[in-house]
């Protein structure tokens, strides 16, 4: 299998899809061509050598905000943002959106349960916040 050198930066920065991310390091063990691009590459990246590419790619300019992100998950946005969102993240695999994506969906089912720091937290300070009581006991 042939990678390219925007894969073998894509694999540096953990955000190769996991499959195709198994699959290079398979690779990787037995082909010592590989491994030798592979040198190449981080060298040129601890160099410095940056293209539109890298840029692009290290600073997330293609992934949508979380907003846009839980827009899409309440099914809130227009055709042509989810049809994006869901392009970048099932066909493209961005790692870092599907782990935003989760991380959003796992908040939205706990959203009914409070927390139990945040509950502890709101009954250990509920007495402050009652009105009748005098500013005086507030500073206490």
């Amino acid at each position: 299998m042939q990678w390219t050198d925007r894969e073998l930066a894509a694999w540096l920065d953990e955000l190769l899809p996991a499959e195709r991310m198994a699959a290079f390091e398979n690779q990787l063990r037995a082909d010592n061509a590989l491994r030798g691009r592979l040198a190449v590459v981080i060298r040129e990246r601890d160099q410095g050598g940056n293209t539109i590419g890298e840029i692009w790619q290290r600073s997330r300019l293609s992934c949508p905000s979380r907003t846009e992100l839980g827009g899409y998950l309440l099914g809130t946005l227009s055709t042509e943002p989810a049809d994006y969102i869901e392009f970048h993240v099932k066909t493209i695999g961005c790692r870092v959106c599907q782990a935003n994506l989760l991380d959003l969906e796992e908040q939205s089912t706990q959203s009914g349960q409070m927390p139990d720091r945040r509950r502890r937290f709101f009954e250990s300070s509920a007495g402050l916040l009652r009105s009748d009581s005098p500013p005086e006991q507030l500073r206490e």
